[in-house]
């Protein structure tokens, strides 16, 4: 894969100097909130996975310089077939998009014929054109809500966020055994062990972590306060924090959102429930690939037109439905 090793110039100018190119450029730096603090605070929009894709499905901007993981800028190239969308570093993959692939929804798909499919966002452009409805973490429930309930819904691939999902909405689903590896990595034990650390504090859970069924089983037995733990996306989880009745929060996702969070709520104070939740593949776009991207436009990133038509058509619902 490139790689770019490039020291980038002192910090004032660099940020200047991106700013200065996307303007001449016409382009929009979007900025997934796990991305490391000098991109979140150079980007134009910081987001989660809904939010920057509304933003790059409405942008009249000519470019799209895409701060996340390789899906995220399929998903703006498929929102916006028209415009120019870079991914600055190459190596941005994703662990839990690798879970599945389309020939295996295919497969699955034939298993369970007349079945709804409904798939993460953070899977391929591939695997979005095999599905009838994306999601989420934040919008999953009301996806499949969004499905008669006598009809059959294949969920792929995180098994935590559709184990979230069968409890929000009572309906059983059909499971892919994905995972995301770092919110897999979050234990029950750090969470019961950080709250004792911290007893006045809320709980933020994203839903994608182990352990989440395990933090709502100790909610609903009293060792974890229940008006006090929220099952959030990182969305949810930043109006949380914009409330005023609250100022410490233990954080139960990676660890670069603490960044967004307390960019939004300065006051609070907020604690990661394992600091070593750290997504390596969100880590890899540095100033200097941003930079080297705007400067170059690397790296850009092209989809087959008949896979753009068809992924497009479960984003768009997904969009419409929020």
């Amino acid at each position: 894969m490139p790689h770019d090793s490039t020291p980038p110039p002192p910090a004032s100018h660099w940020r200047a100097e991106v700013r200065d190119l996307a303007k001449r450029k016409n382009a929009v730096i979007l900025a997934h909130n796990y991305q490391v603090p000098e991109i979140q605070d150079v980007a134009h929009h910081v987001g989660d996975s809904l939010e920057l894709s509304r933003i790059a499905a409405g942008t009249d901007a000519e470019v799209i310089v895409f701060c996340g993981v390789h899906f995220m800028a399929e998903t703006a190239k498929v929102l916006s077939p028209d415009k120019r969308v870079l991914l600055p570093n190459l190596n941005a993959g994703c662990s839990l998009a690798a879970t599945i692939t389309a020939e295996q929804v295919r497969t699955w798909k034939a298993d369970h014929p007349g079945a709804a499919v409904v798939m993460y966002v953070n899977t391929s452009a591939d695997v979005k054109a095999e599905a009838d409805y994306c999601c989420t973490s934040a919008n999953a429930p009301q996806v499949v809500k969004a499905i008669p309930e006598d009809r059959e819904v294949l969920f792929g691939p995180d098994m935590f966020l559709g184990a979230h999902v069968e409890r929000v909405t009572g309906r059983k689903l059909r499971l892919w055994m994905g995972e995301c590896h770092v919110h897999a990595g979050i234990q029950p034990s750090d969470i019961t062990k950080t709250m004792a650390d911290h007893p006045d504090a809320e709980l933020l859970i994203h839903p994608e972590c182990g352990c989440a069924s395990q933090s709502l089983y100790l909610m609903s037995i009293g060792d974890l306060p229940p008006e006090r733990t929220f099952v959030l996306g990182t969305g949810g989880m930043v109006a949380r924090a914009r409330e005023p009745d609250a100022s410490e929060f233990v954080v139960a996702t990676e660890t670069g959102m603490l960044h967004r969070l307390r960019s939004e709520a300065p006051a609070a104070r907020f604690i990661p429930a394992n600091p070593e939740a750290v997504c390596g593949y969100m880590k890899t776009i540095t100033p200097s690939h941003l930079l080297e991207s705007l400067r170059h436009d690397r790296y850009e990133v092209t989809i087959p037109p008949a896979t753009i038509e068809r992924a497009r058509v479960p984003i768009e619902r997904m969009i419409s439905l929020t």
